[in-house]
């Protein structure tokens, strides 16, 4: 498999410092040399230009440096709309709000089925969100909800339709985002569902949901791991994936063969402890890039 890899240094749509250095722990982390023992041929494209935060003043809007974002995003979605249909981008980052471009850049105005593996529904606008920070809005913009300039990211209009969007892993939602959630018909597996279900199950699910779509994207944020196995990250909630279940998860999704494109998010080395974060979800792309235990 050709993979590509294009990192999104970016922590302007977090709450916390730190994460811009997400794309180089995950390099550190041996993320090419791993695939390149599965036998994948990997290219690093380097980083799209991000604004630096001390340079900018913080918006007292609702949706902190919205413009800066936009542009770090649109970047992001002109190199991936660049490669070649038979390329496998994996993007690296960053914080969640990189997404809009990422899923913008890899859909290309194709139908996928977009895959959120994350702690949070990420499903706010800039008018429900409480605190005005944009990680938490992609998914609400990629189904076209909120602010234009957001939504039209790589190219007018929604991404990806509400129907063809799983979240696995959600244990943080806020009380408007619930709402809207139930709106727009999301499918959302809980940790409370994979509690009573188990990995195994929940992940038959989600499948059997988008078996309607021959190509996935998988979005997974640092975050959806328990913070017990995953420090680094600026948003922790307790009682997320453990390290089978998200092995799992990742396994299932490599039997499928219909994964195409991935985003690794929201790992913040300042918060980190001696990398694990980051060489965790480097293990966690190896099962979904090949890795087999026989």
């Amino acid at each position: 498999m050709q993979i590509r890899i294009l990192g999104i240094p970016m922590d302007l749509g977090a709450g916390r410092r730190g994460v811009d250095m997400g794309a180089s722990a995950l390099r550190y982390a041996r993320l090419s040399e791993t695939l390149r023992e599965l036998g994948h041929e990997v290219k690093d494209l380097g980083n799209v230009p991000v604004a630096v935060v001390e340079t900018i003043d913080r918006s007292s809007s609702n949706a902190h440096y919205l413009e800066e974002i936009r542009a770090a995003c649109q970047s992001a979605a002109g190199v991936l709309q660049s490669l070649a249909p038979d390329v496998f981008p994996i993007c690296i980052g960053g914080d969640h709000s990189m997404s809009m471009g990422t899923v913008a850049g890899t859909f290309n105005g194709e139908r996928r089925g977009l895959i959120w593996v994350d702690a949070h529904a990420d499903f706010n606008t800039p008018e429900s969100s409480p605190s005005g920070n944009i990680h938490g809005m992609p998914v609400a913009s990629l189904v076209g909800l909120g602010d234009e300039r957001l939504i039209n990211i790589g190219g007018q209009g929604r991404k990806v339709r509400p129907q063809d969007v799983v979240m696995i892993g959600i244990r943080s939602v806020d009380s408007t985002e619930r709402d809207l959630l139930r709106e727009y018909g999301i499918k959302v597996f809980t940790m409370k569902d994979i509690d009573r279900l188990g990995m195994a199950q929940v992940a038959k699910e989600a499948l059997e949901y988008l078996a309607h779509l021959e190509k996935w994207h998988v979005s997974f944020d640092a975050d959806s791991l328990d913070p017990s196995i995953a420090p680094g990250v600026g948003t922790p909630v307790a009682g997320g994936l453990s390290y089978r279940e998200a092995h799992l998860l990742m396994e299932l999704l490599s039997d499928t063969r219909r994964v195409v494109s991935l985003d690794l998010v929201e790992v913040n080395p300042v918060l980190d402890r001696q990398n694990m974060t980051a060489a965790l979800m480097v293990e966690m792309t190896a099962s979904l890039l090949g890795k087999k235990i026989l």
